[in-house]
């Protein structure tokens, strides 16, 4: 019985061993050594059970992750959390999950990244996905709509996904005036067909996506009718002509129509949020310093050999005279080079907020982000640049003001404000963050 148990000892010893970890040697070993070496016995996958198990157990850690979380994981970038969310989002929505996010990259690569990339919030579904996924998203999420609301569906793919504005405004004004015609004159049945090889039909409202769909959601049909005026007399003429055609039922419905055609000409283009990526730091030497990924800049593969042969020729620029217009042509080319900025606020603490924001928003919206962090918000501050220099035209925009493509800043807060603060004797908080973002404070590294 001994014996038995030991060898039992020793097996569960060997199988709860995890890859890599160094097995001891069994405590008895054969007096006799086998001439030829035997293969190792392969290693069992595990049962079906054993599957299932894992699988409840990573359920259960997945729930106990929705509360506060823990300190070992507070640490994780931002990206990891916001692509589960994502993939969390897009699964209940019914959405095609088959083309996520690339892994991410090992510890060491992450942790040269300020930020691991720009992300946005998909105004549908609420899902926050990368930038190079982002119309992919709002196209899955638009062709979901459809099957609740196939008007609306298809008015949003109208004015989001056709990027020439001004062709979208014909084509929409062309579309509202075929409606009111039907709508004016229910008793005409000339209205209440469109011929779709018609000049102004294929120029201005056929060439847009989406446009079809919505002539199909608000009641036309497509029919093949004669061409009037027209007999059999020649074989070779065309007598049959494609249109579209208002269903009769849409007749006792005209109210919907002109409701229809409000839509379609009051709409905007569905747009994506930019997601700020809000993060709190430690205090840290290392707040100045940035790196930053290939999202944040403009360049392609082409720009960036030319920029570079640009900065060969800098010496012998630099010792020409260059009149002032050269000087703020060159800046604006400068400017044009970043679409984004990561932008990082110190305040007096030693606490640093970070945020990503366009490189054309104005200096105001970074005021209100570091407002709406503040646990009173009321509290007047002034945000000053690298050099000290006071932010004071909130309508400049960053990349105006040479906050791109990433930048610290200092909050200083009015000192007559906090003198009377201090008078009246109120016991402070130790930051004046809010509590929650604090519970996510992380190290930059």
């Amino acid at each position: 019985m001994r014996k038995f148990f030991q060898e039992l000892k020793a097996d569960l010893k060997f199988k709860s061993a995890g890859p890599g970890q160094k097995l001891s040697e069994p405590s008895r070993v054969p007096k006799e050594q086998p001439k030829a070496e035997a293969a190792p016995r392969p290693r069992r996958g595990p049962t079906d059970e054993a599957q299932m198990a894992a699988a409840a157990a990573l359920a259960r850690m997945e729930l106990r992750g929705k509360g506060r979380p823990a300190a070992a994981t507070r640490g994780r970038s931002g990206a990891v959390r916001k692509e589960l969310m994502a993939e969390a989002a897009a699964s209940e929505q019914g959405l095609s999950v088959e083309e996520k996010d690339p892994p991410c990259p090992a510890e060491d690569g992450a942790s040269a990244l300020s930020v691991s990339g720009v992300y946005f919030i998909c105004p549908l579904t609420g899902v926050v996905v990368r930038k190079d996924q982002k119309e992919k998203h709002l196209r899955e999420a638009i062709e979901s709509y459809f099957n609740i609301d196939p008007v609306a569906a298809s008015i949003m793919e109208i004015h989001t996904f056709n990027k020439d504005r001004e062709k979208v405004r014909a084509g929409v004004e062309t579309t509202a005036k075929y409606l009111d015609n039907i709508y004016l004159h229910p008793e005409e049945e000339k209205y209440q067909k469109i011929k779709l090889q018609n000049k102004v039909f294929q120029e201005r409202i056929s060439c847009l996506e989406g446009i079809h769909r919505f002539f199909q959601a608000v009641g036309f049909e497509t029919k093949t009718l004669p061409v009037p005026g027209q007999g059999k007399e020649s074989e070779h003429i065309k007598t049959t002509e494609e249109y579209y055609v208002l269903k009769e039922e849409m007749l006792t419905k005209l109210e919907d129509l002109r409701d229809y055609k409000e839509q379609l000409l009051n709409s905007e283009p569905v747009r994506a949020q930019l997601d700020r990526q809000l993060s709190v730091f430690k205090p840290s030497p290392e707040a100045a310093r940035f790196e930053l990924p290939d999202d944040f800049y403009s360049l392609t593969a082409e720009e960036i050999k030319r920029e570079q042969r640009l900065r060969t020729e800098a010496v012998e620029k630099a010792s020409m005279l260059r009149t002032r217009a050269m000087r703020e042509k060159e800046e604006q080319r400068e400017m044009r080079k970043y679409n984004y900025t990561l932008l990082r606020v110190r305040f007096p603490d030693g606490y640093i907020l970070q945020g990503t924001f366009y490189a054309r928003e104005p200096v105001s919206a970074l005021y209100t982000f570091v407002r709406e962090a503040l646990r009173d918000d009321w509290l007047p501050f002034e945000l000053l640049g690298p050099g000290g220099v006071k932010l004071t035209d909130e309508n400049l925009a960053f990349n105006e003001c040479g906050l791109v493509p990433a930048a610290l800043l200092t909050l200083a807060w009015d000192a007559a404000v906090m003198a009377d603060v201090q008078a009246a004797g109120e016991e402070q908080p130790a930051s004046p963050l809010k509590p929650e973002l604090l519970s996510n404070v992380q190290t930059l590294s």
